[in-house]
């Protein structure tokens, strides 16, 4: 995947911010390696969150959702406007769909999600002309690193049950 030319080295950072996060994620509580950053449109860290669907036994406690959570609490509302959403692997439908409710204005993913993914692999929930709202789309920044972490994550998953 070719990265637009509108990705700059802040969002690089604010990437590796949420590569990071997915590494608190697999550390911490043994959850799939997942992270978001919410940052407001004045380049601010709004929220940030992991998967811990596992964790608070909550299946939607997507880090992408987690993160908006956070937010809204923040700011006291629920819209959160000209904000953009740095997330290690691609939206699923459901955090998608939140990010329309939420007015986010751009979110930027790592590697994209073959099987579930809502901005472009599987579904284009985004880009509908339907909606009210249109979240601007932009991934593969850092793709392979993001990629190795939910490989490698897998793997020892797989290994644990068969060992």
């Amino acid at each position: 995947m070719t990265i637009p030319d509108s990705i700059d080295a802040s969002d690089e950072r604010w990437m590796r911010h949420a590569l990071a996060l997915a590494d608190r994620a697999e550390a911490e509580d043994d959850e799939v390696p997942v992270g978001a950053v919410l940052v407001g449109a004045d380049g601010t860290l709004l929220a940030e969150g992991w998967n811990r669907n596992i964790t608070e036994h909550d299946p939607t406690a997507h880090a992408e959702i987690v993160a908006m959570r956070q937010a809204g609490l923040r700011l006291g509302n629920h819209r959160l406007l000209g904000t953009t959403l740095y997330v290690t692997l691609e939206p699923c439908a459901m955090c998608a769909m939140a990010m329309v409710h939420a007015r986010i204005a751009r979110v930027v993913y790592a590697t994209g999600d073959p099987k579930t993914g809502a901005c472009g692999s599987v579904f284009d929930l985004l880009a509908d002309p339907r909606h009210n709202h249109r979240v601007q789309v932009q991934g593969g920044l850092l793709a392979e690193e993001a990629a190795a972490r939910l490989t490698g994550y897998f793997r020892r998953k797989r290994g644990k049950a068969a060992g």
